[in-house]
């Protein structure tokens, strides 16, 4: 490290670059203990001198360092700056962790403004079902707003029945014959013809497979969509037009849908 007795042109002290940077002398003492950012020089004083060249390296590190990174991973991504192409690489890849951490930060702000909208739809202060909420919003999965329309009984029946992947699994079926029943109404297909049937057979396979022949819950499950909202609106619907053609479904199978198994 070169000593200067004076502190000549170009070279700042610590303080001078604590100001620049908007950080604190004792952090710019942490990290030269640390080995991470070190003066260029010193004055015969003992003073740290600095240049431009190092203001450069302590926005990398303080770039880095906003972003999440430790210390230790922040040594291991600085780039020497002996040239324009070091210097356009560091840039390029800050470039791209601000892009990643935009996208994090994007991706958490929608997830609050859903969590958000769902808090006030449900008009009720449930932090059991907000966890669900946020669990299922991390996972991605699109039908996290379903929780809302399902009492605790049912909610921990599903809690205990499925995990994530199963569990949207069971719902993308289940929103795909939802929606080939809602295109039989549409056709005005008859409850009684052999296409209904089918898939009468195939929403109680599934009413059985969700609720383990537990039929308590079928009054409950028959209940969602008998509110205003657009999803509800749409299963009430489907409930209308599947009902009747589960009561064919019934008769022609010989099925008591509420007989407990023996």
């Amino acid at each position: 490290m070169t000593k200067n007795k004076n502190i000549p042109e170009g070279y700042m002290t610590v303080g001078q670059v604590a100001k620049k940077m908007g950080i604190t002398v004792r952090t710019l003492q942490y990290y030269d203990k640390e080995g991470l950012f070190s003066p260029t020089a010193e004055s015969e004083g003992g003073r740290r001198l600095y240049t431009d060249k190092d203001l450069i390296k302590l926005h990398q590190i303080l770039s880095l360092k906003s972003l999440g990174f430790s210390l230790s991973d922040i040594k291991q991504k600085l780039i020497p700056l002996e040239n324009p192409n070091d210097v356009a690489k560091m840039l390029s890849l800050q470039a791209e962790d601000v892009e990643q951490k935009i996208s994090k930060l994007t991706k958490s702000l929608e997830e609050i403004k859903k969590l958000k909208e769902e808090v006030l739809q449900m008009q009720t202060v449930d932090f059991k079902k907000y966890a669900d909420i946020i669990v299922n919003l991390q996972l991605e999965n699109e039908y996290y707003f379903l929780i809302k329309y399902f009492d605790e009984d049912i909610l921990d029946h599903i809690r205990d029945k499925f995990d994530a992947q199963s569990g949207r699994a069971f719902i993308e079926k289940f929103m795909s014959l939802s929606d080939k029943i809602m295109d039989l109404k549409n056709r005005e297909v008859p409850q009684d013809s052999d296409e209904s049937q089918i898939l009468a057979e195939e929403f109680w396979n599934m009413v059985v497979e969700f609720t383990g022949g537990n039929m308590e819950m079928l009054p409950k499950l028959m209940e969602v969509g008998t509110s205003g909202e657009k999803w509800q609106e749409t299963q009430a619907v489907v409930n209308e037009y599947i009902g009747p053609a589960l009561e064919i479904y019934f008769s022609r199978q010989d099925i008591d849908p509420f007989k407990e198994e023996e």
